[in-house]
């Protein structure tokens, strides 16, 4: 499948658990719901994803945690806030440079309609 054809079918999948749901639930309630979801549609995902930290000769095992990664090609950032900042693109951008993937969606889920909670992000990093 490609990136395109998965982040639609996240983003479906987000869709159709905020139409259940509503919003104001905690961010954790939307990510399992995420990922059973997925797991319905036949789509494999990890949530909760370490991502090692290298900064010079300093290694952090788990530097960081992904929300979720989905297809092991989409990194998803669950949000349950007022509105999605700037400094949470730059996170998200910085999860795709750090994990060597390309794609990330950031799910607000935290809006009146869902399609106001969704932004997808594209690095430019070169992915060896």
């Amino acid at each position: 499948m490609t990136n395109s054809g998965l982040t639609a079918l996240i983003i479906g999948a987000a869709i159709e658990i905020h139409e259940a749901l509503g919003p104001g639930l905690l961010e954790s309630a939307y990510e399992q719901a995420l990922e059973y979801e997925l797991a319905l549609r036949g789509v494999t995902c990890a949530r909760q994803v370490g991502l090692p930290l290298r900064y010079k000769n300093l290694e952090l095992e788990r530097g960081y945690r992904l929300d979720m990664v989905v297809a092991d090609a989409v990194v998803v950032e669950v949000k349950s806030v007022s509105l999605i900042n700037p400094v949470h693109v730059k996170q998200v951008l910085t999860y795709l440079r750090l994990s060597g993937l390309r794609v990330g969606l950031i799910l607000n889920f935290n809006v009146r309609l869902m399609k106001e909670g969704i932004k997808r992000v594209i690095s430019d990093h070169d992915v060896g």
